[in-house]
């Protein structure tokens, strides 16, 4: 039986990151550290004429300045620049590659120091000219000049004619600023060049064979000379998915100065490296009288770059979670003066959701519906798009679960009829529902004769959880206790490996490690037969388990051999196993995580000022490896959806095209105060058929349609209805 798999496990990197000992990729040192600092663009568009180093050059302590004219060489085609999750439409960006500026902040040169102050001063010597372009960086001023992207499903029915002819209709538009990532750890690469010339960076990733091989294409190096590692992330929440443009510079200059190099971005820095793309939504939605869905249209306009076509599935969750016989959708895409978006938790269904459950809110007030009987009304058990079942689907316990530990039923439903005293009272509830994603996978497993097993995989720790869920997995499979289970992770080295998003990581690598330790069942089971008067002679290998130290019959315990035993009668001193996993999916179901999320507001009727006092998420995302960790991840998500909802905003000045609130005293996060009662439900959903340990992965699902549930509760609360991010109390008073 499972010891460790389902049960609440502390992590086992815990002692590591609370002591000091965990090191980051800025923290890894060698004799010969040069330390480098960027100069960054000042115009958002434009050419550089002349970059004057003269005076940087001048600075004690300055070794070099590097621009695109003096650089070494780098490779001249976008595949060379292409990884694992780039756009599969145009150019990616090409760091320190020639005189084109893209967007602002971007860098134009790295000085590069005996240390850091000195590297940082002397950038402020560094003299650019440049020859501005005309810029445009306002989503509303490109909605006439977009382009269509490629993730809108393909519409069904005819949504037109039954939006027209529909009892009850409301449309509305929503829009999403552009938020940042903000991860507590800088983002940093550092470069150590060792006596044979080959090089060890330490980055702060999500995948370290994406950035390999991104390094070995950008700078025409074999495999063998570039080794990239990750053992910790202070988090990245899809940021650190891409190579970033400070890994390549750092090898970049290592390569210039034939030394080491350590390249850490400013706070400041970092908004550059990519953003959840501004998106503005229309809704529309039809029903009969009573609530039945006639018809959903979706279309979208979203943020990207000039020079790549960044998209993610913002409208598919409206047709497919909802029964609906006419939907039609449209995606299109804002080419702006901005660095290309990146993937941010939940990509595609935090910005859709929000939209869609928000309108399913507005469309409950105007049939004067329960806003959870309407969802009820309209649920289906097949995934409407293609029309798929599911390989599970719990989410109406979800919905009973959290209804019953919210109270929802003594909510009165007229907007500002609830009160505590001074403030108003709104309670606001929204459907979540995520992709169950899984990706080929390899785990190694080496056991030795001493009770202790080592499991090794590319994948990468984000903050997740990765390396207390590898060790769980690998004890049980094992038999072993949990102390007995070293992880390594985070080595381009190790076993291959896609980068860790979007909730796939815990399916994938736990069955790679299912597989290796299935091998090393088999390899033992073979060695205990051989021994003389073998209590296992005949069994076969699905009939046995590991369990305490031993191969043991499922059907006798008393039939058991000792793994050192074993091994030391087939005088092996360890057993080492490397197996991949492959997931055959099979087309006729859809996968997928649900949610429902409950939330209660509080605002000042007076001042504006709004309060999340509740929230409850029951969440069904199939088989929960780790209720601590997991529910440290939904709650994580939560909180995240506290601060889309009130907070996050990331602000242009169009005239500069600039990122101004680039720091955390001016971009808001949610902070202790912010926070109250935040409670975590996980409904039980077996699932056999999705993958054979029944997982689906809860990274992304905590922060689906919370910001909707509190925009609801909001709505309620005031009844007044704010359909832009972040809720503000001066949009309150419009």
């Amino acid at each position: 039986m499972a010891r460790y798999i389902g049960t609440a496990t502390s992590r086992v990197d815990g002692h590591a990151k609370v002591t000091g000992a965990a090191k980051y990729a800025g923290e890894f040192s060698a004799p010969d550290l040069a330390w480098g600092n960027l100069v960054t663009s000042s115009i958002a568009k434009g050419r550089i004429v002349s970059i004057d180093i003269g005076e940087a050059m001048s600075i004690p302590g300055v070794i070099a300045v590097l621009t695109h004219k003096n650089r070494p060489p780098m490779a001249t085609t976008n595949r060379a620049y292409k990884d694992d999750v780039a756009p599969e439409s145009g150019s990616p960006y090409r760091p320190l590659y020639d005189d084109k500026v893209m967007f602002s902040g971007q860098p134009v040169a790295i000085v590069l120091a005996e240390d850091w102050e000195t590297a940082r001063f002397a950038t402020t010597r560094v003299r650019v000219e440049y020859e501005e372009q005309p810029h445009v960086t306002a989503l509303d001023r490109k909605r006439d000049d977009t382009n269509p992207a490629g993730t809108a499903p393909k519409s069904r029915g005819n949504a037109d004619k039954a939006l027209a002819t529909a009892a009850v209709r409301h449309e509305a538009d929503y829009e999403v600023p552009i938020e940042h990532h903000n991860p507590m750890e800088l983002f940093a690469s550092t470069v150590i060049r060792g006596t044979d010339g080959k090089l060890t960076v330490y980055d702060k990733t999500q995948g370290v064979q994406n950035v390999h091989r991104y390094l070995c294409g950008v700078f025409r190096m074999k495999p063998d000379e570039v080794r990239v590692m990750s053992p910790y992330a202070g988090g990245a929440f899809g940021s650190g998915l891409r190579p970033q443009h400070q890994v390549a510079l750092a090898v970049l200059a290592a390569r210039a100065l034939q030394r080491s190099v350590r390249l850490v971005l400013t706070r400041q820095q970092m908004v550059t490296l990519g953003y959840r793309p501004g998106t503005t939504q229309r809704v529309a939605l039809g029903a009969r009288a009573d609530g039945a869905l006639d018809a959903i249209k979706h279309d979208v306009v979203a943020m990207t770059s000039q020079y790549e076509d960044f998209a993610r599935n913002d409208t598919g969750w409206s047709g497919a979670l909802y029964t609906c016989a006419n939907t039609k959708y449209s995606h299109q895409l804002a080419k702006l003066d901005l660095a290309t978006p990146s993937d941010m938790r939940a990509p595609g269904a935090a910005t859709g959701m929000y939209a869609l459950e928000c309108a399913m809110d507005e469309l409950a007030v105007a049939l004067k519906i329960d806003p959870l009987q309407l969802r009820l009304r309209n649920y289906s058990d097949r995934q409407q798009d293609e029309g798929k079942p599911y390989t599970s689907k719990e989410l109406r316990e979800c919905y009973r679960r959290a209804a019953e530990a919210f109270g929802w039923s003594r909510r009165n439903p007229e907007p500002r009829s609830m009160r505590d005293g001074s403030e108003l009272v709104g309670w606001g509830m929204a459907t979540g529902v995520w992709e169950a994603l899984q990706e080929k996978t390899s785990a190694r497993i080496v056991l030795t004769a001493n009770g202790h097993a080592e499991v090794a995989c590319a994948t990468s720790d984000i903050g997740t959880g990765t390396y207390t869920i590898m060790a769980q997995v690998a004890a049980d499979l094992l038999g072993l206790p949990i102390d007995n289970v070293s992880v390594k992770l985070g080595d381009s080295s190790l076993p291959a490996s896609p980068v860790e998003g979007g909730s796939w990581m815990a399916a994938s690598v736990s069955h790679a490690i299912q597989n290796a330790a299935d091998a090393v069942r088999n390899d033992l089971l073979r060695l205990a037969k051989k021994m003389p008067d073998s209590p296992l002679k005949g069994v076969e290998l699905d009939d046995v388990m590991l369990a305490d130290g031993k191969i043991v019959s499922k059907q006798d315990a008393s039939r058991a051999v000792l793994i050192a035993d074993a091994m030391r009668h087939g005088k092996m001193d360890r057993i080492e196993q490397e197996k991949p996993t492959t997931f055959e999916e099979d087309d006729k179901y859809a996968r997928n995580a649900h949610s429902a999320v409950f939330a209660e507001v509080k605002i000042d009727e007076q001042l504006g000022v709004i309060r999340v006092t509740r929230l409850v998420s029951a969440v069904a995302a199939g088989r929960i490896l780790n209720p601590k960790t997991a529910g440290s991840q939904i709650m994580g998500g939560m909180i995240w959806g506290i601060g889309m909802a009130l907070h996050e905003e990331s602000l242009l000045d169009h005239h500069f095209g600039r990122i101004m609130n680039s720091n955390f005293g001016e971009y808001h996060v949610p902070v202790n105060a912010d926070v109250h009662d935040v409670e975590v439900i996980f409904v039980e959903e077996k699932d056999d058929i999705i993958n054979p340990l029944g997982i689906k992965g809860v990274g992304e699902i905590g922060l689906v349609s919370v910001a909707s549930a509190i925009a609801n509760a909001v709505y309620h609360a005031t009844g007044k209805r704010v359909r832009d991010l972040p809720i503000t109390l001066d949009k309150l008073r419009r």
